[in-house]
């Protein structure tokens, strides 16, 4: 029988406990695929040394089940990072920030040794960009930043209700086709009230499992 999307983001979390080192701190994402990865973390809770979350949901999910949540700040190195992704390419180039944590999620990829996406394979993309592209801006340099966006041919959307863990808000940039992802993220990056953009290109993931019908495959 085959998988449900459900099960194979279950299979695909599972896989990633193999990259937790013991007695080192974890990096822990945000999201469905994510959450399954906290669950599963809890049954080997004792052998590490503390998690760092990229949203305050990932964290108060972890404390419920008794895992200890660091401040980075405090946190010298990260082992390993593990987080889903709205979209991955065959480079491991990603687009993230669909549930809003993208800041939080780029600044925990930074720090950690190795950085392992968790997705299902309805994720896997041969161009990005179907996938909404996420932008945390400002808040007063958001319609500044919208119609830099449309000059770069994106149709950028405001997510209204939305305001992220740190404060600012989110325009999601529809019709785009990214061909060079780290050249865009470059551009996007260097436009004034953009705090962060939802591409993890010029830091991609170095390890991408994937979660399919028949098991589990590393890209």
């Amino acid at each position: 029988m085959a998988m449900t999307q459900d099960e194979m983001k279950q299979a695909v979390a599972r896989a990633a406990l193999e990259y937790v080192e013991a007695d080192t701190i974890i990096g822990i994402g945000t999201g469905s695929t994510a959450n399954y990865f906290i669950d599963y973390l809890a049954e080997i809770k004792t052998s590490i040394a503390g998690t760092v979350a990229s949203s305050e949901a990932s964290a108060e999910r972890l404390r419920k089940h008794g895992i200890e949540v660091l401040d980075l700040n405090n946190v010298g190195e990260i082992s390993v990072y593990v987080d889903g992704a709205d979209e991955t390419n065959r480079q491991a180039h990603l687009v993230k920030g669909g549930g809003g944590a993208l800041t939080r999620e780029k600044i925990v990829a930074a720090v950690a040794k190795k950085f392992v996406c968790i997705v299902d394979s309805t994720k896997v993309v041969d161009v990005l960009g179907a996938f909404p592209l996420p932008i945390e801006v400002i808040p007063m340099a958001r319609s500044y930043v919208a119609r830099r966006l449309v000059a770069l041919g994106g149709e950028p959307v405001y997510r209204e209700g939305f305001v992220t863990d740190n404060g600012n808000v989110i325009l999601d940039v529809h019709g785009l086709q990214i061909d060079n992802a780290p050249e865009f993220e470059q551009i996007l990056n260097n436009l004034t009230g953009v705090v962060t953009n939802g591409l993890f290109a010029m830091r991609p993931a170095d390890v991408v499992l994937i979660g399919s019908e028949t098991g589990v495959t590393t890209l």
